[in-house]
């Protein structure tokens, strides 16, 4: 079993920067590929692809809402995955969820097996 943890949400102004993230103490993290979703409030909102890296960290692929503004990376010996969130808009509101998958990266969350608990991202404007 792969537990992740998110950290690093919290309540910012428009413009500002952010950095999540998504650590695990196992080494089963070598071998996943990660990405961050997000979920914004209500009923109708679905989980929302942001950004992915690849097992090695060689490739990354972003939604195209945040092409630019946002990073991903990963550090393989910290078992940690990083989401480096800059010029932060009122529409990037929502729960951050970190998520690891065997094999290629994708933008599915159903191909996810490992999911973390969500960190909360507010932006005022």
């Amino acid at each position: 079993q792969v537990r992740l943890l998110e950290s690093g949400g919290g309540q910012v102004q428009t413009g500002d920067s952010l950095t999540l993230s998504c650590g695990t103490s196992t080494r089963a993290f070598r071998g996943l590929a990660m990405a961050w979703f997000r979920q914004g409030q209500g009923p109708e909102k679905e989980r929302e692809f942001v950004a992915a890296v690849s097992v090695r960290g060689g490739r990354t692929i972003f939604a195209d809402s945040v092409k630019g503004r946002f990073t991903i990376s990963r550090d393989t010996d910290e078992n940690t995955a990083y989401l480096q969130m800059n010029n932060l808009q009122p529409e990037d509101t929502a729960i951050y969820y970190c998520a690891g998958k065997t094999f290629d990266e994708t933008r599915n969350p159903d191909d996810y097996l490992y999911w973390g608990q969500g960190t909360q991202v507010t932006v005022s404007s």
